[in-house]
């Protein structure tokens, strides 16, 4: 697999394709609705990347950004497969990737910078942004929304979208930058296997699911396959606490067919199987057992690495 997310002309985006669907994806350009892919590193700076555009009379133009506007580059190809090898050399971050092509830089008006925020609307809102970051499960299109719509009261407005998107980038920035050290596998991604081995088993498990307690009991069983005999997930506010340097709360249970001791029972088991698949995985826990107490995972290291 490469360490890509791809975007289309259609909207849809593919994560960690492998080079077969990248290139079938490139031999699909035409002139017509399909005609450009957009492919980013998992992780990167949001000014790296790489597209193709499929120019018309079988040949493509492809560029890549490296880093800012004025190292921007383009070069024209002839196939999807010569424009393939280069994406596939530039994802895997080869040395001399970029030889054997002609690239000129291509010229672009520097975009002006926002306005600067006053310094307390600033402090504020970078606090929030890092947190959200911390927890790492956001793309930078949410967060910017997110970060305009922070400290809006009533009609104030006080952060516009470039002030928010501005900011955003910044911070994305820097923690890319900090996770650039990490080494290895990282708790959330230990999590992450525990919850995908839970759904393989008939539990449906959701990371980071609805934005409360009450929300997601609501939503989690229609959110899985129907045969699912039980769920686990946490919620946003868990994220937050866990980001913190909290435990993280689990919620768990096996669906209520409203026999109380059946679903107190299932409820219980679904809670074993759980801290069995966290045992797996090496992530330790604090539970009782039965069916009325949440299960505690503890002493993380919260570092989720961002993918948006």
């Amino acid at each position: 697999m490469l360490p890509i997310r791809v975007h289309t002309a259609h909207g849809r985006s593919y994560e960690r394709p492998v080079l077969p669907f990248l290139s079938e994806l490139a031999g699909r350009l035409d002139a017509d609705e399909n005609d450009f892919l957009i492919v980013e590193r998992i992780t990167s700076d949001p000014e790296v990347f790489i597209q193709v555009a499929y120019s018309g009379e079988g040949a493509y133009q492809l560029e890549h950004r490296a880093g800012s506007h004025d190292r921007h580059f383009q070069t024209h190809l002839p196939t999807a497969a010569e424009v393939v090898a280069v994406m596939a050399r530039w994802a895997r971050q080869e040395k001399g990737w970029d030889l054997g092509p002609v690239w000129e830089r291509l010229e672009f008006a520097a975009e002006e910078p926002a306005e600067p925020l006053p310094p307390e609307v600033e402090r504020q809102l970078e606090q929030a942004v890092r947190g959200w970051l911390r927890g790492g499960y956001h793309d930078r299109a949410t967060l910017t929304e997110s970060a305009e719509d922070h400290l809006v009261d009533g009609t104030v407005r006080p952060v516009s979208r470039k002030q928010a998107a501005q900011l955003v980038t910044r911070l994305w920035r820097e923690r890319v930058a900090e996770q650039a050290g990490w080494v290895g596998e990282t708790d959330p991604e230990r999590l992450a296997r525990a919850f995908a081995a839970l759904g393989e088993a008939g539990i449906t498990a959701r990371e980071n699911f609805a934005c409360c307690r009450g929300c997601g009991l609501a939503e989690i069983r229609g959110d899985g396959p129907p045969d699912a005999r039980g769920f686990v997930f946490f919620h946003s506010q868990c994220t937050e606490g866990a980001a913190d340097g909290g435990d993280l709360y689990l919620l768990y249970g096996g669906f209520a067919t409203g026999d109380d001791a059946a679903d107190e029972a299932r409820t219980a088991a679904v809670g074993r199987e759980v801290v069995a698949a966290l045992d797996e995985v090496g992530l330790a826990w604090v539970w009782d057992g039965s069916a009325h107490d949440a299960i505690r995972v503890t002493g993380l290291d919260w570092r989720r690495r961002l993918t948006g």
